[in-house]
């Protein structure tokens, strides 16, 4: 067994150990902290096999962004775990009944996996072209598929604009800030003295 291999079944043993302590675990920030573990473990893994840019994708988005979003939303808000478990144990018959069918359709799919002709030379492809991962995802993107690619980040923009108009409501009983009333306002204007006499409130 060569050092591949063992760092292989590292990565792969720290991914099972972090997903499992992130359903089984008490501490809901603990799950959190067990969710990056297998985030980063998994970058781990697409290193191994020379997909580096999913790695990093992996590291910067899922760790970086969604894991760090989820444990400050977990701290932050003042929820009661030990209610919701209580409810959870309702559903759990239906749970395990549905992990059970899941677990025998991927038995299933597994049962019958087989590999494509010329697996290993696509396999070995851009390693023979010399051709970095990264590097060719960049060549697709930027040169064969560059007007696509444009496209999809234009799609993405107008539903991100579509998403705030039609979530954005002018209620006209809500009291709105106006700035530059504000900021041109006189003091000597917007101030009133009043003579309070002793014992007469206002």
């Amino acid at each position: 067994m060569n050092a591949v291999a063992i760092i292989f079944y590292l990565f792969a043993l720290s991914v099972i150990t972090g997903g499992l302590f992130t359903v089984i675990a008490r501490n809901p920030v603990h799950s959190v902290l067990w969710l990056i573990l297998s985030f980063l473990s998994s970058a781990g893994l697409f290193i191994l096999v020379g997909a580096e840019f999913v790695a990093l994708l992996l590291v910067i988005v899922y760790v970086g962004a969604v894991a760090v979003l989820f444990l400050f939303v977990v701290m932050m808000l003042d929820v009661d775990f030990a209610e919701l478990k209580a409810e959870m144990a309702k559903y759990m018959p239906l749970a395990l009944l549905i992990g059970v069918v899941l677990l025998m359709q991927l038995a299933l799919a597994f049962g019958v996996w087989d590999t494509s002709e010329g697996y290993a030379e696509r396999l070995a492809a851009p390693y023979v072209l010399d051709v970095e991962n990264t590097q060719g995802l960049g060549m697709l993107l930027y040169d064969r598929y560059i007007l696509l690619f444009q496209l999809a980040g234009l799609v993405l923009l107008v539903a991100m604009i579509g998403a705030i108009v039609l979530t954005l409501r002018h209620r006209k009983d809500v009291k709105r800030q106006d700035v530059l009333a504000q900021m041109y306002r006189d003091p000597a204007k917007a101030l009133e003295m009043k003579d309070v006499k002793p014992g007469q409130g206002l």
